[in-house]
């Protein structure tokens, strides 16, 4: 199991290039941040979380351009998205930008995804709430074409373009691996359907053991050999005896959250769990 971290890059923070570097200074195997393309003033969707949403929410960088520098000043650390919120994107643009993006970083790149929880975001955007699954879905089989045909074409109910060129490819064949978020039995429906991994939150009584193997019993009956599916926990504990926990359940990577602090409470807060990452290899 490899450790990593998820951070909202945002415009009072820290760098995020002096992070990605002193995350790979520190052992650390990855980074991933997520994404809000804005926050409606309207405020109309209650935060998940409960309470007010947190000013990050509404000032986090463009998280492809972020990701970039980050891999630009660093040669073995990951990158990813946790998450891209796909049925916000046009698929053929986001997927010349994950293909420039993993060429250019010599395939580092995982794409985590998601539908969306807010609702007004999305819809100015032109997504819908009750249909956002259905797009996402469409988008990411359309993009999996893109990535591996050299004349890609894709014709669904939401999603419909004729024979295309596009370049340049993944650096990764047939494309970066793609871990979807969430936690019910219909995301991992979805993910056996068409990712590559699942990306679950450590919320409150996750049980690592009990939700792989629901993961692999789902993938199994829908004829899927579970071997082919990764697990990443998102907003691990930083604790060394629940880490051992989810290494010994085939967790593959955990990743703890980056406090929205100063830069250095931030570096502070990395020499801490420094030893939690190099107990697990980098």
């Amino acid at each position: 199991m490899r450790v990593g971290v998820f951070y909202f890059p945002t415009d009072y923070g820290i760098d995020i290039a002096e992070l990605a570097r002193a995350l790979e200074e520190r052992g650390f195997e990855s980074l991933f941040v997520p994404e809000h393309t804005h926050i409606p003033l309207s405020r109309k969707t209650p935060f998940p979380g409960g309470g007010e949403l947190p000013k990050r929410y509404a000032r986090t960088h463009d998280p492809f351009i972020g990701l970039a520098f980050a891999a630009a000043v660093t040669r073995k650390l990951l990158v990813g998205t946790g998450v891209c919120l796909v049925p916000q994107h046009d698929p053929i643009v986001l997927a010349k930008v994950i293909a420039s993006l993993d060429l250019l970083s010599g395939g580092r790149f995982i794409f985590g995804i998601g539908g969306g929880w807010n609702v007004d975001e999305m819809e100015n955007h032109g997504a819908r709430y009750d249909t956002r699954f259905k797009l996402m879905r469409e988008r990411v089989l359309a993009m999996k074409a893109i990535w591996s045909q050299e004349e890609a074409s894709f014709h669904g109910d939401m999603v419909n373009f004729d024979p295309i060129w596009s370049y340049p490819k993944p650096a990764q064949r047939p494309h970066p691996p793609i871990l979807l978020g969430g936690e019910t039995d219909h995301t991992l429906k979805r993910v056996v359907a068409y990712c590559d991994g699942w990306f679950p939150r450590a919320m409150r009584g996750f049980d690592a053991a009990a939700s792989l193997d629901r993961l692999h019993r789902m993938a199994s009956a829908a004829g899927r050999d579970p071997a082919t599916l990764t697990t990443s926990v998102f907003g691990a504990p930083p604790d060394a005896a629940a880490l051992e926990g989810y290494a010994k359940a085939g967790v593959q990577r955990a990743l703890f959250g980056v406090p929205d602090k100063s830069r250095d409470d931030i570096l502070r807060t990395l020499d801490t769990w420094a030893p939690l990452a190099a107990a697990h290899g980098a």
